[in-house]
Order: structure tokens, then sequence, then C-alpha cells
């Protein structure tokens, strides 16, 4: 097993149990995380080396990569072992799974997705549970697989890179624009990682994908949603949800707003008609869900003032969607790690929706060459500085949006982290005020 994520310590742990000799190998040394889950793996009899001691060979069955670990990593080229096959932890943990399974994947949307997938299915009286990408491991979930009607799993690039036998019964794909290409030669090369999810699927199973999409040719029963207009099976129509000609929800009656979250309530309607929800179940679930944090998630309204959370946008693509469904006038907040992505293209939707932007981090300087001849434009020195001047800037009726259009990694450890904290940042004002 090489890395010690969350997802590395479970699939060590499941292998553990299945009664493999597990070893588990990380480069790091100096994270307290790694080193607690560590030594809470070595008390199970796994072997775990960690730092210098990964110069150590043997010889191996298998090895099992977590999804950030690139087949260029030293961690990998150190294993030297030619032809030692190559599993991801979604492979790994397939293998144990007992259940039928709904995957979803896209550049964006895939949690929110997953969740009301979830929720939808609940509501019809499925015994369903939530996993993958989306917190808890796959490996940790698949041990109540007996149990469940139907397990629906978060998937990323990433973990679809090294499957194997991996089959969903039911497949959604919602998206794919620029990310992750400091990982990916080319666009084509991670739309081809994405595609790794109707590889195995039959003409018995069924993928749910964006109108929008190019697809290879696939076995799969396709099923297609739509919120832009074009021709789908499902589709968003004058404000309405529609399920193959027929209307069943007003998007106005639930919690997500903009076309981005349209789709992912029809991808969730589409899984629900499948499984034979009925409408008035699924109908409930979508009306009830709470959109989860960081994702446009309003922290407060300060002096007429409304601020928003979007942490999770960590591409140009969540960004954008996030804009389109502001109604007020926007003072932006966005910056964070270079991906090599080019944000020139927003500069139109800049100029309908923006006021001012107030950049962070890593990308300020080609945000700024990118944005400045078409926005006003200001640079922070940290994030504290960044919502104290957009408060500045904003007056009564207007947005302020922290949707960051990168990574977080370059000042915080993840995008709830930065998310938090912006969120802290905005509640101390409010006894300011």
């Amino acid at each position: 097993m090489l890395g010690l994520g969350i997802s590395g310590k479970e699939a060590a742990k499941l292998l553990q149990e299945k009664g493999a000799h597990v070893t588990v190998r990380d480069s790091a040394t100096g994270d307290a995380r790694v080193n607690q889950r560590a030594e809470a793996l070595r008390r199970l009899g796994v072997a775990v080396e960690l730092g210098e001691a990964l110069a150590k060979t043997r010889h191996f069955d298998f090895c099992v990569l977590s999804p950030g670990i690139s087949l260029k990593a030293p961690l990998v080229r150190g294993l030297n072992q030619p032809g030692l096959p190559m599993l991801g932890e979604l492979e790994v943990a397939y293998r144990y799974c007992q259940c039928p399974i709904v995957a979803i994947t896209g550049t964006n949307g895939k949690t929110t997705t997953t969740e009301l997938v979830a929720a939808v299915l609940a509501a019809g009286g499925k015994q369903t549970r939530a996993s993958g990408n989306i917190g808890t491991a796959f490996s940790a979930a698949v041990r109540e697989s007996a149990n469940l009607d139907v397990m629906v799993l978060e998937v990323s690039s990433f973990q679809l890179e090294h499957i194997v036998e991996f089959r969903p019964r039911i497949s959604v794909h919602l998206n794919l624009t620029p990310d992750h290409l400091d990982r990916y030669g080319s666009m084509e090369e991670y739309e081809a990682a994405k595609w790794q999810i109707f590889r195995n699927q039959t003409a018995d199973d069924f993928a749910i994908v964006n109108t929008a999409l190019r697809l290879p040719e696939m076995k799969a029963r396709k099923i297609t949603l739509s919120a832009t207009g074009a021709p789908a099976d499902y589709q968003l129509a004058d404000g309405w949800l529609v399920a193959r000609g027929e209307r069943v929800l007003e998007q106005n009656r639930t919690n997500l707003i903009g076309p981005h979250n349209a789709e992912n309530m029809l991808a969730a309607l589409a899984v629900a008609d499948l499984y034979r929800v009925s409408r008035e179940a699924a109908v409930r679930a979508l009306c009830r869900y709470q959109p989860l944090p960081h994702r446009c998630e309003k922290v407060a309204v300060i002096g007429g003032v409304t601020f928003l959370n979007d942490s999770k946008a960590t591409n140009i693509d969540a960004l954008e969607k996030a804009l389109l469904a502001m109604q007020a006038p926007v003072v932006l907040i966005a910056g964070g790690k270079d991906k090599g992505l080019d944000f020139t293209g927003l500069r139109p939707l800049l100029r309908e929706k923006v006021k001012t932007v107030v950049l962070i981090g890593q990308m300020t300087e080609k945000l700024f060459a990118a944005w400045h001849s078409a926005v006003p434009c200001v640079r922070a020195g940290s994030l504290p500085d960044a919502v104290g001047q957009a408060g500045q800037l904003a007056k009564a009726g207007d947005v302020v949006l922290f949707s960051p259009g990168c990574s977080s990694f370059d000042m915080f450890k993840d995008f709830e982290d930065r998310g938090d904290q912006f969120r802290s940042l905005v509640q101390a004002r409010i006894g300011s005020a």
C-alpha cells in the first residue's frame, strides 16, 4: 500500500482483515496525522515504513496506490519491482462489495450529487450508504455492503486511473472542464481517466450523462441530462426539473441555486426513477436537502452585504458556475495554488457580474494579468486582508463571494480549512459592524 491518507489506511485495514500480509509506505515523516495512522495500523499488525525506511525492498504480489499518488512519484519508482500490478483503493474495495453500486464522477458537483442520490434512495426506503471521495473511504463502507440495497460512491479521476474490474450498476458523469492539469498532460488524458467509469459496464447497466460531454463508445444504456436547454431525458425547462417530458419540481422550491445544481438534482432524479422511488418521496428529499458547507454557503448578511463561502470552488468551472448563479453585484475573492489553468476566458462573465476582484495566494499575479483589463483587481496579502478589503468595497445589496477558482494548498490544509477560516473571519465582523 502506497500512501497513508484516509483511503490508504482503510484499504490496508481491509486487506489485513482478509488475511493479506500488508506493508504500507509513505514518504511523510513529520505529519502528525500520518504518524497517528501509522501507529494505529502497527497495532493491528500492519508493517508501516515512513521516510527513510522507504529504501527497504521486498517482493510484493500487488501494489495499492492511494488516489493522490502518481505512477511517476518516487514512492512508486522506489518499489523496483517491474511488472508489479498496480491497483487503486477503489478496485480493492470493489472486490469485497456485496451490493450494486451507483458511481458518480465529473469535475464539479460530485459530492452534492452523491448526497442527493443517497437522500432520494433513502427516501424511497432503500438501504444505502454514501462513500468514496466524499469523506468515508469505500474500503471502510464496504464492510456494510451485505446489508445494503445500493452503495453510492463519489469517484474522482485519480481513483478511476487504476481500476481493473470495477463496475457500477449505474454510472453518473456530470461534466468535464479543465482541472488537474498539473497532474494530467492534457485535457484528453484527463478525459480518458474519467471514461474509465464506463469501462466494465454492460448492456444491463446504465450511464447517466450530461449531453454536453464527449463520450466514448459504451455498452451501458445511456440516459441524458441537461440544464442548458439541450434536448435530454432529464432537463431544466422554465425553472422546472423535467423527467422525460413530465414536470416534476420547480427548482426555486429547493435550497440549491444555479443550473449546475439543477443538473445535480436531475441526475439524482434519474437514479431515483431507475430504483422506482416514488416521485413524491424523491421530491420530498430534493426539497429537504441542504447544501453542504463551502458550496455557496451563506455565512452572514452584514450591513446589507451577503457573504458567501464557496471555498469548494477549486477550478475555473466551479468559479464560473458560482458567478452564473449570482443575481446581485459581486465583490469576488479569488486565488490560490497554480494548477496550470488559463483564466482569461472568464473575462466576459467578470465584466457582467463582478464589481471588483480581491486576489490572494500563489495565483495573484497571474489572475491580475488575466483579469485587470476586464474588472478592477486589488491584491491582498492574506485571507484576513482580503475579507477586510472586500467588506469595505461592498455596498448594501452586494455579495462578497469567496470562490477561489484554485486549490487551497498554497496557504491552507485543504478547501475545508480555507472555508472555515473565511467563515470565522466573516463571523468576527458581525460584532464589529
